[in-house]
């Protein structure tokens, strides 16, 4: 059964960083398309970014685009969020969630919505405040 569990979150200023993590166990990192998603308190689920296990094309949405990388190191089961920037509105908690059953060829990007993904962590928190 794969297992995926988060990392890196804690309190931050404005215009600060952290860079989140998720580890993968029971399965090998390289046959999953991994995305990031964020939950606020009294809000849905939404996107954050993902990338592809093909060739690691990503996708962003906007809210984060120019000032957020996701990174995958397939050798440590490992993908990161780095998140630079932070504001007041990222305040919540982020999810990463494995999708095993679409593949994308080399240079389409991924679907980057919570139905498209099958696995899921249990999430960590991330609060910016001054």
């Amino acid at each position: 059964q794969l297992q995926l569990v988060e990392s890196g979150g804690g309190v931050v200023q404005p215009g600060g960083s952290l860079r989140l993590s998720c580890t993968v166990s029971g399965s090998t990192l390289n046959a999953y398309t991994i995305g990031w998603f964020r939950q606020a308190p009294g809000k849905g689920r939404e996107g954050v970014a993902c990338i592809t296990n093909s060739d690691g094309t990503t996708y962003y949405y906007d809210s984060v685009k120019g000032r957020s990388t996701i990174s995958r190191d397939n050798a440590k089961n490992t993908v990161y969020l780095q998140l630079n920037g932070l504001k007041l509105e990222d305040t919540a908690a982020y999810y990463c969630a494995a999708d095993s059953s679409h593949e994308y060829p080399a240079t389409v990007p991924p679907m980057c919505v919570p139905q498209a993904y099958d696995y899921w962590g249990q999430g960590t928190q991330v609060t910016v405040s001054s």
